[in-house]
């Protein structure tokens, strides 16, 4: 019986744990991690919420120490896919009939979960198969994945509580159904927090998902799927795989089906899908929602007035945290002339004393890459520099070891040529590249800023002037969906900074707000008459 208005208050943002020597939650922490590596997990897909094992495993070892096993995970078919599509329609109708405040506080109970027992597990995962450190694993997958949780489940309150006027002897309404069929999700291997909330934003608005992490994220993928098990998610509502990336799209997106894609990766593969799905519309029951982010080339345009250790500490935060492997972190940075060799003789000296290693060891600064993948990728720019013909320089780093783990140091490149390849391609690494402009010449320069790179997420600038602070930020007004004055550019948080860019970095959807939320909506207004009319007529049509 339904006879109250649910409301979920706007919840606060979950505080952030410093694991400081000594405190409980280091200890916590460094025992979870213990624990993982004295096991090897056997890891399953999850389909109807029934663990799934294929039998062709994988294997899962730390970027940082690919010497230890961490276990395996199964790897998805073909079928596999095609089982978790029909577990999840099956699932639909009673997952869209389910009252709101019980679909809500599953998730709910899957950020206490988080929140509390399962908060060292999920940490440690990330950073045993991610190479996060304690505090990079801490921000992400457990405070913004439970900010998530939380958060959408007061935007989506707010939503519903968005009613149209009513006429005399009218009463209008709006329904928001879910979309009419099953959702893809595709997470990346950076954020644990992003694995999370892919899935469970269009699974909060009652659409059903297949939900496909990148290989090098299952460890943590898994363990969040258990929570929401524990939770109390209904089968079927999520269905977690874990299928070669062609097979899950030629499957999912060849569906009719198919109601949309929640994607977070490349841009290639982004337009891929865009192409996919265009090719296939007449297949479909309704036009599929396609929302994504898909990284960026981010910047931080320093003013002649910009305080230099601000500027600094914003540099080596925002290039090197987790090893530069954000879609927002620091990548080409525009220095003027004035002050220029400060800056750079300082973020030298800071990033030398950046230490380097495995998780386990909490005064690491610096962790592994992802795979060795990113890691040729990255060395190859590298090397490249020698061949540069003159255009740039390393002026800090530039070694790489793959003895032990996928380990590139922290590096500098430095350039006089504004559009040299490490300025416009995104890298997504620890190498930061660097050009200095004439100080006189500042205004010019945002014009190179905004058009040297076809991508649009993040970017910061630091200056002192508030003119010139007005005039860069509407300058750059099409540059970055996440801009930040006198700050570093990556960081954004739920309820704070809602996330997403433009041009080549995806939709603009912003995670973290109602925005995202509403395209996994279906608005369906009801007007009722209390009293219908009886004929045709106007007054108007009587004669005089």
């Amino acid at each position: 019986m339904h006879n109250g208005y649910f409301s979920f208050a706007e919840p606060k943002n979950e505080p952030v744990l410093n694991y400081a020597p000594g405190s409980a939650e280091r200890k916590a922490l460094q025992a979870a991690i213990a624990e993982a590596k004295s096991q090897q997990r056997d890891i399953p897909m999850y389909i109807n919420n029934q663990e799934v094992r294929s039998g062709e495993k994988m294997e899962i070892r730390p970027p940082h120490e690919t010497a230890h096993l961490l276990g395996h995970f199964h790897v998805g078919t073909e079928t596999h896919v095609k089982d978790a599509i029909k577990a999840a329609l099956e699932a639909r109708e009673a997952w869209a009939a389910t009252s709101w405040e019980h679909r809500a506080n599953v998730f709910l109970k899957a950020a206490e979960l988080l929140a509390g027992k399962y908060r060292w597990k999920m940490n440690a995962a990330t950073m045993l198969g991610q190479s996060k450190n304690a505090y990079q694993a801490e921000i992400d997958s457990a405070c913004e994945l439970i900010d998530f949780l939380r958060f959408n489940v007061h935007y989506l309150t707010e939503i519903y509580k968005q009613q149209p006027l009513s006429s005399p002897g009218v009463h209008n309404r709006l329904e928001y159904r879910p979309l009419e069929g099953f959702v893809l999700a595709i997470t990346p291997f950076n954020f644990t927090a992003i694995g999370g909330n892919l899935p469970t934003a269009p699974a909060m608005c009652g659409n059903v998902v297949v939900w496909k992490p990148a290989n090098t994220q299952v460890y943590s993928a898994s363990v969040f799927m258990e929570i929401l098990i524990e939770a109390g998610l209904p089968a079927g509502v999520i269905n977690l795989v874990y299928p070669p990336g062609a097979v899950i799209g030629d499957v999912s997106m060849a569906h009719p089906d198919f109601a949309g894609v929640h994607f977070t990766g490349s841009t290639g593969v982004f337009q891929t899908i865009w192409k996919t799905i265009g090719t296939n519309l007449p297949t479909y029951k309704s036009f599929p929602r396609i929302v994504g982010e898909t990284g960026g080339k981010d910047f931080v345009f320093v003013h002649p007035t910009a305080q230099v250790d601000a500027v600094v500490a914003g540099l080596a935060r925002g290039a090197f945290e987790y090893q530069g492997q954000k879609c927002s972190a620091a990548s080409r940075a525009y220095l003027p002339s004035n002050i220029a060799a400060e800056i750079k003789d300082k973020l030298i000296a800071e990033l030398k004393t950046m230490k380097m290693g495995i998780v386990d060891d909490f005064t690491n600064f610096i962790n592994a890459v992802i795979d060795e993948r990113s890691f040729d990728k990255l060395a190859k720019y590298i090397d490249n520099v020698a061949n540069s013909n003159g255009k740039a320089k390393i002026i800090t780093g530039g070694k790489y070891d793959k003895s032990k783990g996928w380990y590139i140091e922290p590096t500098i490149i430095e350039t006089n040529d504004p559009s040299y390849v490490t300025m416009c391609e995104e890298l997504f690494g620890p190498v930061l590249t660097i050009y200095t402009y004439e100080a006189d010449k500042w205004e010019e320069t945002l014009t190179v800023v905004d058009q040297t790179s076809p991508y649009a997420l993040t970017g910061a600038i630091f200056s002192q002037d508030r003119h010139t602070i007005e005039t860069m930020t509407k300058k750059l007004v099409n540059a970055a969906g996440n801009f930040y004055i006198n700050d570093k550019p990556t960081g954004a948080v739920v309820g704070q900074q809602p996330f997403g860019g433009a041009r080549a970095s995806g939709t603009n959807d912003k995670a973290g707000s109602a925005l995202n939320l509403y395209r996994w909506l279906s608005a369906r207004t009801i007007k009722e008459t209390q009293v219908p009319v009886t004929n045709y007529r106007y007054p108007f049509h009587q004669a005089d």
